[in-house]
């Protein structure tokens, strides 16, 4: 797998569950960094990552707890405590400027991300929002489900997931355990109408 390729140049600095994927266009500057949606894993962006690191720098793409190699790690109280956490994860400053991309929920991560990245010096280009409301926004929102029946209708409707993965019981926990996670943390998330990032953002529909 790609992965597996880019073990060595990880850890020098940044630790395994930031996937690498090098630039491939000549005198690119800067770094991508694709935040993905809520349930949703590091695997299922390297398509988008590969197709972006070949047009551009170098694409990086972090896992969040509660999934895959970060399985054990506890859950994070708060979006912001999750974006905290993947900014001090890496040497971030190191490969600025950063564009950031996030889809659904990834995209208030990678506002929050962007706030902190912008406060400790490290600059942000770009943010993509995909498919995500204004973080002002997101409060007034009903609550998203937390319940084991509930988020598996939820996969269900939002479609993605093989209806046959779900019914097995063992596979459908480590589904419900990530998106429980975020669903949590979306759902206690809350910003000022007047909270800006320097970085232009780009909504995409």
């Amino acid at each position: 797998m790609i992965f597996d390729n880019l073990t060595s140049v990880q850890k020098k600095d940044f630790p395994a569950w930031v996937k690498r994927f090098p630039g491939r266009a000549a005198g690119a500057h800067g770094a991508t960094v694709v935040f993905p949606h809520a349930g949703g894993s590091a695997t299922g962006y390297r398509k988008l990552a590969t197709a972006l690191a070949a047009g551009g720098g170098d694409t990086f793409i972090v896992q969040y707890p509660q999934r895959a190699e970060r399985l054990t790690e506890p859950a994070a109280n708060t979006v912001q405590d999750l974006a905290r956490s993947l900014f001090v994860a890496g040497p971030w400053r190191q490969v600025a400027p950063l564009r950031l991309f996030g889809h659904s929920m990834g995209a208030v991560v990678a506002f929050e991300f962007a706030k902190i990245a912008e406060s400790r010096g490290a600059a942000v280009q770009k943010l993509w929002a995909s498919a995500a409301p204004a973080p002002s926004a997101v409060e007034a929102k009903p609550d998203l489900p937390t319940s084991h029946d509930d988020l598996l209708l939820d996969m269900t409707e939002f479609g993605g997931t093989e209806v046959e993965l779900l019914d097995d019981p063992e596979f459908a926990e480590l589904l419900v355990t990530a998106m429980r996670a975020d669903y949590a943390a979306i759902n206690r998330y809350t910003c000022g109408a007047d909270v800006q990032i320097a970085a232009d953002i780009s909504a995409l529909g």
